[in-house]
């Protein structure tokens, strides 16, 4: 499974951006999907994640402020990004690994989109 990630940009302290995550050539069905982030000198690290059921598992540090959700008559997970902050700022990927639970681990996600830049301003 090839992933694609965008929503990708620039936005202000406060601000809102929606990332979108979906695969070319094959479908989520019964694939728990990840978001991830890394910022420069920094290692990756766990976003927010979400099961084909619609279970969720969050970061502390974007709990309340980001959001996500998968819609998969449209094949596509979200990531809802509200109240953002400068140290928000790094490149977004989105993962999926063919498993009914989520994982908060890099390296059990089997597949991985190319990453889009969030620059958040202050």
């Amino acid at each position: 499974v090839q992933l694609q990630a965008s929503g990708g940009g620039l936005v202000q302290a406060g601000g809102s951006l929606r990332l979108s995550c979906a695969p070319s050539g094959g479908t989520f069905s019964s694939y728990a999907v990840g978001w991830f982030r890394q910022a420069p000198g920094k290692e990756r690290e766990f976003i927010a994640a979400v099961t084909y059921s619609r279970v969720t598992h969050y970061a502390d540090s974007v709990k309340g402020r980001f959001t996500i959700s998968r819609d998969n008559a449209k094949n596509t997970v979200y990531l809802q990004m509200n109240s953002v902050k400068p140290e928000d700022t790094a490149v977004y990927y989105c993962a999926a690994r063919r498993t009914l639970v989520n994982s908060l681990t890099v390296y059990e996600y089997d597949y991985w989109g190319q990453g889009t830049q969030v620059t958040v301003s202050s």
